[in-house]
């Protein structure tokens, strides 16, 4: 009878279906309702989809009574039936997320099964849901996940499309591409158009992608899709929404910086390896591949698919290290094809490594950048932060780097299958210990702000602060005002205090609430001056 040995019952459990569904769950649904919203972008999306809901406006999305432009409406209207059917809470935001990433994941799964086989399918998975931000977008409300979605089921189409060019296969193409346009606009479309030209180009298959565009019963699925909300808008809102999405939302961030997100002309660069953590390493070994991989053609279509992505967003004006995720799902594939290349422990482990040695030595950290910190909410961040890494998470944080440690130095299990581990130690302690710290520190503070406000139930407006998940909170919209008026309740972070008694008058601030980085204060009527004050007499 043949001896079962350690590494063969480790290579069967980690490629098991099993497996990978228990690792689905750890990484987009564990945790997914333990932390507070996170401002901007979860608080911008949930209050849109709360005013939707309240308001019963479907079509033109709205933060805190203004037109939001920034998305088209898909996402709302996920969150909005998640909402609907769970009850309000975060875990019901973030579901559709999760739910997309899962589908994102089983996508991936179905073709690389279909053009390699299950084990290498498995694998490309585990490095996906494992990987640092994909993780990050799978459990976040907001729009990211659904569009990755989306494109990764474009691409594998136009791939299938080119194998077996069938009527039905191409249909499917302009579907996803139509319900990504309806998640996010022209992103959704530009990369696997530019991406299928340079594949089809790359094999002189011109003709072939030629008729694949011009095929008119595509685009009719394609405006059937996505035509009918943005017709509503134009008609319930005029063209507001054209000029600021398309222009300023789309061509204004690639050409031009927006809300503050530039970055050097190598920012992506720098910004890829921390995006495939803890797989950086892995990337890093197929390099000196790339020429064989451009000959064979599932994998130069892979590189293409990365490239473009990388390429484009290089040349942006505003750049976010999430723009890249478009690109990363190719690379999950390589990866596990691939994977005896992975033969250098130390390039492999490293920088899972230097991660969880920054998360060991956070609260040392946060203490030195206290004594450093001019702003009084940078202050107060730091110093709540050196407050909840208490002992536990000191416990937790060495627990995991002497995990990494020991995988780093066990030399029986193939590389490959040591980073998987690593993964499963860094996801644990990514959204075990250090985001439930961050939020901690940085949202509950606004939720405790938004839920006492809500209790206090008075006229509340918003100080040069912009921290939409405080109206998710209060239940309500909450304008902005740069004098606010006596009697009403005014949220702002704690810095922006001074300027705000200039604006009224430091006796008239009563200050309700403050936590952190931020502050909850009612502006009290002034007392009338004495008769002595006047310079009178008693009667």
């Amino acid at each position: 009878m043949a001896r079962t040995t350690p590494d063969s019952l480790l290579t069967r459990l980690l490629v098991s279906p099993w497996f990978l569904v228990l690792i689905v769950w750890l990484a987009f649904f564990w945790q997914l309702g333990a932390v507070p919203l996170y401002d901007l972008d979860e608080g911008a999306f949930t209050e849109a989809t709360r005013e939707m809901l309240d308001s019963g406006h479907f079509i033109t999305p709205h933060r805190d009574g203004e037109p939001r432009y920034d998305k088209p409406v898909l996402i709302y209207w996920l969150q909005a039936a998640s909402v609907s059917v769970l009850g309000w809470s975060e875990f019901a935001l973030r579901l559709p997320s999760a739910i997309a990433a899962s589908l994102w994941l089983l996508a991936l799964w179905w073709f690389v099964r279909e053009r390699l086989d299950a084990t290498t399918a498995t694998i490309a998975g585990l490095v996906m849901a494992l990987g640092l931000q994909v993780a990050i977008i799978g459990k976040a409300a907001v729009a990211d996940a659904l569009l990755n979605l989306f494109i990764a089921l474009s691409f594998f189409e136009i791939y299938r499309w080119r194998l077996r060019p069938t009527r039905a296969t191409l249909l499917r193409v302009y579907l996803w591409l139509g319900l990504g346009f309806l998640t996010k606009g022209p992103v959704a479309v530009f990369f696997p158009l530019v991406v299928s030209l340079l594949y089809f180009g790359s094999l002189r298959e011109w003709r072939a992608w030629l008729a694949a565009v011009f095929e008119w019963r595509g685009w009719l699925v394609f405006i059937a899709v996505a035509g009918p909300w943005y017709l509503a808008i134009y008609l319930d809102d005029g063209p507001g929404f054209f000029q600021s999405f398309f222009l300023g939302h789309n061509l204004g961030r690639y050409s031009g910086v927006k809300h503050g997100h530039s970055g050097f002309p190598g920012y992506y660069f720098v910004m890829l390896p921390l995006v495939l953590l803890p797989f950086t390493g892995w990337f890093f070994s197929l390099l000196p591949r790339v020429r064989r991989l451009w000959v064979d053609e599932l994998d130069r279509f892979l590189l293409l698919w990365f490239v473009t992505v990388f390429a484009v967003f290089s040349f942006s004006g505003t750049k976010l290290p999430h723009y890249l995720v478009y690109g990363i799902t190719p690379l999950f594939i390589l990866m596990a094809r691939h994977r005896d290349a992975l033969r250098n422990r130390w390039l492999a482990c490293l920088p899972p490594l230097l991660l969880v040695a920054l998360m060991v030595a956070l609260p040392d950290v946060l203490g030195l950048l206290e004594g450093q910190a001019d702003r009084v909410h940078e202050q107060a961040m730091f110093a709540e932060g050196a407050r909840v890494l208490d002992g536990w998470y000191r416990l937790g944080t060495w627990i995991g780097l002497v995990a990494m440690l020991g995988l780093l130095l066990w030399s029986r299990a193939a590389l490959w299958q040591r980073l998987i581990m690593i993964g499963v130690v860094q996801t644990l302690l990514v959204f075990g210990l250090v985001v439930p710290a961050v939020f901690a520190v940085m949202q509950e503070p606004v939720k405790q702000a938004g839920l006492l406000a809500r209790e206090l139930d008075r006229p509340t407006v918003v100080y040069r602060t912009s921290m939409p998940s405080f109206s998710v909170y209060r239940d309500a919209i909450t304008p902005e005002s740069d004098r606010p008026q006596v009697g009403e309740l005014v949220f702002l972070r704690v810095d922006k205090l001074e300027r705000l008694a200039e604006a009224v008058a430091p006796n008239q601030l009563d200050l309700r609430y403050r936590q952190g980085p931020v502050a909850l204060v009612l502006i009290e009527q002034p007392e009338a001056p004495s008769v002595e004050a006047r310079g009178g007499t008693a009667p």
